[in-house]
């Protein structure tokens, strides 16, 4: 009973086999066939080899939210050169509840405005690449995915003794702030707190001194990670008057970074800027200074690694295998096909005529005998 039930289960398999076996005897082989195959083997190992790349590599997905962190600090990092002396120049924040931040993490250092050789091809190299970050977007994508990788943007030390004398003040550090609308200013005279906001101390610096040529070598909000490129980082302004003004309107997006190498809470931003010379005279009115006016965006930004499952790949795989192979057969019997037309070697029905003839021999045959026996 075992081995009969064994055999109908055997029995119901085979006939469910839906790729019956065609005898070796049946099967014709040609050169052209032959051709066909190592053409559509070839171009399978190609386009699989290919695939795996695509497989191996991965994307940034982005996707937006509403921010509803409002208790945190917003923390910004500043690395900036103005091309005055550290006594005569004064930096803080005044944010729109006008509160005044206290400037404690900012450190004031006398260097040399001019850069040194290797400082001004690294600044040249940073400009070329922040040019190809506007022309070329989705730059940005293989940034985030190399983080942890890239050196750190900040300018690097000068590899050489300046003779020069120390006539600019480095302002490098930084602040945290409330999370609202803020004015990082740098301008003449330190700054003095006062129950209505505050004032600098600019009377005692002669107008003939003003000289906010300045050069951005780092301005990021949020966690400092290495590798990131910020829209201000290298922006170099030279004054033509000693009253100008620098305005920079930035927004800033809080961004959450998630890849396979880092996870951080970072922020980017976008910029518009403006500078104009004061002359009261004029009716342009304002304050000599570097004035960075800074917004929070109420959206948050998810930017996160992707990778093709290994589901997806295979059967992207088995599309391409199964796509070529079907479409190259088809290829050769529509080719084919049309070769015989046009040589005159296809021929309908080619053993019809000789069944005719014979089965009319067989009939002839059949009469003869028939007048015979009647003869008979």
């Amino acid at each position: 009973m075992r081995r009969l039930s064994r055999k109908k289960a055997l029995n119901f398999v085979k006939e469910l086999d839906a790729f019956p076996k065609v005898p070796e005897s049946y099967v014709e082989t040609s050169a052209t066939g032959g051709t066909v195959s190592l053409v559509a083997f070839t171009a399978m190992a190609l386009l699989a080899f290919f695939e795996f790349f695509v497989y191996r590599d991965t994307w940034m997905k982005y996707e937006y939210e509403v921010d509803k962190d409002f208790s945190s600090k917003l923390r910004i990092n500043i690395d900036i050169t103005v091309a005055m002396r550290c006594q005569f120049v004064g930096a803080d924040v005044l944010d729109l509840a006008e509160t005044m931040v206290a400037s404690d993490g900012l450190q004031y250092e006398p260097v040399v405005f001019e850069l040194s050789p290797q400082q001004r091809l690294w600044h040249r190299t940073l400009l070329l690449v922040q040019n190809r970050l506007r022309e070329e977007h989705s730059l940005q994508d293989v940034i985030f995915k190399s983080v942890m990788k890239g050196g750190p943007t900040a300018l690097p030390p000068r590899e050489d003794d300046p003779t020069q004398p120390l006539n600019a003040c480095r302002i490098h550090g930084h602040l945290y702030v409330n999370k609202v609308a803020g004015n990082f200013h740098i301008t003449v005279g330190k700054a003095i707190p006062h129950p209505r906001g505050h004032a600098h101390l600019a009377a005692l610096v002669s107008h003939e001194t003003y000289n906010f040529s300045h050069r951005i070598d780092h301005l990021s909000f949020g966690e400092e990670i290495p590798g990131i490129l910020n829209p201000l980082d290298g922006t170099e302004k030279v004054c033509t008057d000693h009253n100008q003004m620098f305005q920079y309107f930035i927004t800033i997006v809080p961004t959450k970074l998630e890849t396979y190498k880092v996870s951080a809470d970072t922020h980017q931003y976008s910029v518009t800027e403006r500078e104009r010379v004061i002359n009261h005279a004029a009716g342009s009115h304002g304050v000599s200074g570097i004035f960075m006016k800074y917004d929070v965006s109420s959206l948050r930004v998810l930017v996160t690694e992707q990778h093709m499952p290994l589901w997806q790949f295979l059967v992207r795989l088995c599309g391409i295998i199964g796509g070529i192979f079907s479409t190259t057969g088809m290829l050769h019997g529509l080719v084919g096909f049309c070769v015989d037309v046009v040589c005159c070697r296809f021929k309908l029905g080619v053993y019809k005529p000789k069944g005719i003839s014979l089965l009319d021999g067989h009939v002839n045959s059949k009469t003869h005998l028939l007048s015979e026996n009647n003869e008979h």
